[in-house]
């Protein structure tokens, strides 16, 4: 592990109080039990972000991670739903998501007299994130980079400590599974989120539904790739039963972000 947890705990300590972007994915959650343990319940709030691109799944394990591990945890709803720009979907959609997002949780830190936190890696700033700028922008703070930590170190450091979420699969908001240039709209968000719990329901992991339509693209591990060709009806079927008319296997396997290949 290179990078130093007593670093993020100085990091932690030197905010004093904050308010945790709490998604209940592996870097998020990693932050939200390390500035627990190091700051207290009482200076830390842990929010989750209620909106159509959240999958259900998600809030759920919040939730219980938040029983789990004490933490001090609201949920708030987000409205960038409510946003044209956000809507319609172009490179910049993630700068509007967040900004609703500081939107709500900056009055909850001023309250608090503290800040807000991402659980943003420093993997993260080699990706096309606009959303990291419009939280910067709002004097959002990014402790894991500021201690050097990767993705690979926030999940050995997560192991170490008995954290269930070690090795939890990357989890983006629904509306990546959308191609851009296509409108983000609440039912194709319900859609991508059933058919993403009816595969995993299946037994896979890892994997995207990306929603082109009237054909879901599907991502898998390449190791799962021969379980899916074995399953191939019983996944058709769960597709075409939530509107596909098409089913598509990408071979080239799941990619995080892959749909932000032609903005680097």
């Amino acid at each position: 592990m290179k990078a130093d947890l007593n670093a993020l705990r100085a990091e932690l300590l030197r905010l004093e109080r904050v308010v945790v972007a709490f998604s209940g994915g592996t870097d998020s959650a990693f932050l939200a039990w390390v500035a627990t343990d190091t700051l207290g319940p009482r200076n830390v709030t842990c929010i989750t972000a209620v909106s159509p691109s959240l999958a259900e799944s998600e809030l759920s394990d919040c939730n219980e991670l938040a029983k789990e591990w004490g933490l001090q945890w609201l949920t708030v709803e987000t409205d960038e739903m409510e946003s044209a720009a956000y809507r319609i979907n172009d490179g910049n959609r993630c700068y509007h998501c967040k900004s609703a997002l500081m939107d709500v949780t900056e009055p909850i830190a001023r309250a608090a007299q503290g800040v807000v936190l991402l659980g943003v890696n420093v993997d993260d700033l080699g990706d096309h994130r606009p959303g990291q700028n419009a939280a910067a922008e709002r004097d959002a703070q990014f402790p894991l980079v500021v201690a050097g930590y990767t993705k690979q170190d926030v999940r050995e450091h997560s192991r170490v400590l008995g954290l269930r979420t070690w090795d939890k699969p990357a989890a983006a908001c629904l509306a990546s599974r959308i191609p851009y240039g296509t409108a983000v709209t609440v039912s194709l968000l319900r859609r991508v989120d059933r058919a993403e719990s009816a595969l995993k329901q299946m037994g896979f992991c890892q994997l995207r539904v990306r929603d082109y339509d009237s054909t879901a693209r599907l991502e898998f591990e390449v190791n799962d790739l021969p379980v899916v060709i074995e399953q191939r009806e019983e996944i058709v079927k769960s597709m075409k039963r939530l509107g596909y008319e098409y089913v598509t296997i990408d071979l080239e396997g799941f990619r995080s972000g892959n749909l932000n290949q032609g903005l680097l």
